[in-house]
């Protein structure tokens, strides 16, 4: 028996092309909204398009599924990935249409981003440069490229340590964020084609 990835479907938009991405790298994925499957999956993938606050609010009506994730992921130690909002979920807080608490697994809060140019535009879309900290060199997942990025909002994380990844838009902004056996990613791979593809790939392979 291979692997079981578990992609937790909380109504959060880029489920199918994401389920597209992974089958397309050889992955055996189960898309749930079951607990019990996210309790019993090797791994587990959190994808995300829309405001922070309407994906944590239908992540959290979802009964018992961030209870499961924690007990799989917090304290399990499965690898786990978060795309798009699906990073941006990992922080304490998002301050889209007022405060909306968040898991809270990676400290920091998600802003709107906001340039000092008036020409960089907003949200920033299209494809951009994912260039490593020097901290996160050889991690097996994320590697040096260029990703499809479409986002208004941006992680701050408290911890410079957690910042795995950055990307520039008239600013720097936070491209990925790690912890332990957590990851996020703000670009879409399913969107990213090679690069994407292979940065699936290598989550399947990743033993935190």
């Amino acid at each position: 028996m291979g692997e079981v990835v578990a992609l937790v479907d909380y109504g959060a938009g880029n489920l199918h092309s994401v389920h597209n991405a992974l089958k397309a790298v050889g992955a055996d994925v189960s898309v749930t909204a079951d607990p019990a499957v996210v309790r019993a999956a090797d791994r587990i993938v959190l994808p995300g398009v829309g405001s922070f606050k309407s994906c944590a609010e239908g992540l959290g009506s979802v009964p018992g599924m961030i209870d499961a994730m924690r007990e799989r992921v917090e304290m399990g130690g499965a690898p786990f990935l978060g795309i798009c909002v699906g990073m941006q979920l990992l922080g304490s807080r998002g301050l889209e249409h007022g405060t909306t608490k968040g898991l809270g697994w990676i400290p920091g809060e998600v802003r709107l981003i906001e340039p000092s140019d008036p020409a960089i535009k907003v949200p920033h879309m299209g494809w951009n440069d994912v260039a490593i900290m020097p901290h996160a060199r050889g991690h097996a997942v994320v590697e040096q490229g260029e990703a499809y990025f479409l986002h208004s909002y941006h992680f701050v994380a408290e911890d410079p340590h957690h910042i795995a990844a950055m990307t520039d838009h008239g600013e720097g902004l936070v491209a990925a964020v790690m912890r332990a056996n957590i990851l996020g990613v703000q670009f879409h791979p399913e969107k990213s084609q090679a690069y994407g593809l292979e940065t699936l790939a290598r989550f399947l392979e990743w033993k935190p």
